[in-house]
Order: structure tokens, then C-alpha cells, then sequence
């Protein structure tokens, strides 16, 4: 699918914006502060059923009362989406539903300025950002996890009350190693697929050797739900002490190794630039590899913080992508 147009009604500071998209490489210039970014979010809600950074009250442009957006495909196929301030609906071709039909939903390579922080930030964080894309490329992934933190939710409410006995958490037990053990042999799956092509991406990137990995670090040490349903048992102790679930793989991390150490506090900003590029690249293969489609490139500000051998290196292995790029300051995409 190729993006022709994208209109925002009453979206962020946006009270009417239209787009028209070129096939290859759209750039969208101005000013910080000026509602680059809301156009990105706005194709997001739209391919992926979502926004990448607020709920939907957030996004009403103030002293309004709903936000429109309107996207037409190459097909001439039109997608709308609308926020009435209580309930979203997604109108495809003139049928209406409360979310993004699957059939409706494309592949986007995403890459905000924030990215640039997965290195050195929270296990959280690294999670969230490796859950999003895992979740993008399997959609069992995606409904997993989201039974395993509504699980998970339930299990720590529990753990709260003064009379909870293991009887009480033997349910949610069962249903966190259930789909806990399904989100751990995906991430293994999905990290290795990952490392296979990570050292050579980086090489293109970077034009220089260095032993590059990311390491899933995970203390779920079996594939087997009865491993994960035994350690959750005898950590029952101090779930009660602390109140909240102490095993599983919502404690897992993501770390990226450079040259054998971990690369927060090892690789430089450059080094760190390049890690977070190859990444994307990846990204871009996996979803045509998994997926069978070629993803849609949305870039924020991504060129003001990169040189120009990785500006090069960008333009060169997204070519053959519809690209969407926002940028304070003119650029050069004829590389």
C-alpha cells in the first residue's frame, strides 16, 4: 500500500491539515513545534489501528470536541478514522467498526528521536519498544502478551489483600505460564532472527568491524509451562512480602553488547547512532520476511541527528520504501 493523501480535522494543534505523498520520499519541513510529528501519528492511528504516544483525549485539538482524520491509498481506497471525545471509529470504504480491520493494518518502520535512548533506558523501556515490534510481526505475540498483563494485574490486586493464600493465585498462575512461556520462546526467536543480520547490518551503517549482539536476558530458563508454574509457586514468600509478582517475563531485559560489553557506556554517540539504524533496517526485512509486505518508513527529525555518512546510508536501504519524514532544515534525500 503507498499513502496518496492524509487530512487531519481538529488533530493536536492541526485544525485543518492536508498532505499529499509522493511514492518514494515526502518531506514534511518546518519549525519545532509546529505539528510535524501529530502528521506521523496521525498514518499511524491509521495503519495500525493506534497512536504511538497518547490516548485519544490527548490528541483533540483543544477547545474542540472530536478529531478527524482521513487517509487514501493508491487504490484510491479511503481509511477515516474519528474521535467523537468518548468513542474512536475506524471507517473503511464506507464500513464502520470500533477498530482498524486486520486486513486494514500495514506494516510501519517507526523512528522517533527517543529511539536513540533504547540503549541507556529503563528494562521497561526496552521492553516496551521490543513488545511493540514482536506484537507487529505475530499477532499471537500481540494477544499474549495482553492476557498476560491483564493476568498479571489481577495476580498483584490479589497480592494486596491481607488474606490471600496460594489457592487464591493458582488461576492467574496457570494463565501467566501459559501465555508467559509463549512470549519467552517467541522473544528468543525473534532476538536470534535479530543477531543473525545485526554485526553486517551495522558494518553498512557504520563502515567499521565491531562485534555487535542484543542479549535477551531472561531468568525463565525452560520452554515449559511447568517450570514457569513451579517458580511462581515458590516464590509465593516474597510475592507477599512485596506485594507484587517477583517471576516472570515481565522482568525480562534487552541489552545491545558492543565489542563484549554492554554497549550503555561502551559505544559512542555515533556507535549508538549506528546500533539504533542497523536495528531499523532489520525491522524493515523482518516485516517483509514475516510479513510479506514492504512497511511504510516514518522518520521524525531523524536526519538532525545523524551525519552524513549515516544520512547516506539511511536514504540507500529504504529506496525501495515509501518513506514520511518530518525535519526542521531543508535536507538532501539524492543520495
Amino acid at each position: 500500500m503507498l499513502i496518496k493523501s492524509i487530512t487531519l480535522t481538529n488533530f493536536r494543534n492541526h485544525t485543518h491539515y492536508h498532505l499529499d505523498c509522493q511514492d518514494d520520499t515526502t518531506l514534511i519541513l518546518g519549525k519545532n513545534g509546529c505539528g510535524k510529528t501529530s502528521v506521523l501519528e496521525a498514518i499511524y492511528i491509521l495503519t495500525r489501528g493506534k497512536s504511538f504516544r497518547a490516548s485519544d483525549p490527548d490528541i483533540i485539538k483543544r477547545e474542540t470536541n472530536f478529531y478527524r482524520i482521513e487517509l487514501v491509498s493508491d487504490t484510491g481506497e479511503k481509511s477515516v478514522a474519528t474521535f467523537d471525545g468518548e468513542t474512536k471509529t475506524f471507517t473503511i470504504m464506507d464500513k464502520k467498526s470500533r477498530r482498524l480491520p486486520k486486513t486494514h493494518k500495514h506494516p510501519v518502520v517507526l523512528f522517533l528521536p527517543s529511539d536513540l535512548n533504547l540503549i541507556s533506558g529503563s528494562p521497561s523501556r526496552h521492553r516496551d519498544y521490543f513488545d511493540r515490534l514482536f506484537s507487529e510481526l505475530d499477532e499471537k505475540y500481540a494477544s499474549s502478551l495482553s492476557k498476560y498483563e491483564k493476568s498479571l494485574r489481577q495476580r498483584n490486586e490479589l497480592l494486596k489483600t491481607d488474606t490471600v493464600k496460594n489457592s487464591d493465585l493458582f488461576s492467574w498462575n496457570l494463565l501467566l505460564a501459559k501465555y508467559g512461556s509463549y512470549i519467552k520462546e517467541a522473544r528468543e526467536s525473534f532476538v536470534n532472527y535479530i543477531n543473525k543480520d545485526l554485526e553486517k547490518t551495522y558494518f553498512q551503517v557504520a563502515n567499521h568491524e565491531d562485534h555487535l549482539t542484543l542479549n535477551y536476558q531472561t531468568e525463565i530458563l525452560k520452554n515449559s509451562e511447568d517450570f514457569y508454574l513451579k517458580n511462581l509457586e515458590a516464590s509465593l514468600e516474597k510475592d507477599l512480602y512485596s506485594k507484587h509478582t517477583n517471576f516472570g517475563i515481565h522482568r525480562d531485559d534487552f541489552i545491545f553488547f558492543f565489542n563484549r560489553k554492554p554497549a550503555d557506556g561502551s559505544a559512542s554517540r555515533g556507535e549508538t547512532r549506528s546500533i539504533i539504524l542497523a536495528l531499523k533496517f532489520i525491522e524493515a526485512n523482518m516485516m517483509k520476511d514475516f510479513l510479506h509486505q514492504k512497511p511504510l518508513v516514518l522518520l521524525d527529525d531523524v536526519f538532525s541527528e545523524l551525519d552524513d555518512t549515516r544520512r547516506k546510508a539511511l536514504i540507500k536501504n529504504f529506496k525501495h520504501h515509501q518513506i514520511i519524514l518530518t525535519s526542521v532544515e531543508d535536507v538532501n534525500l539524492n543520495y
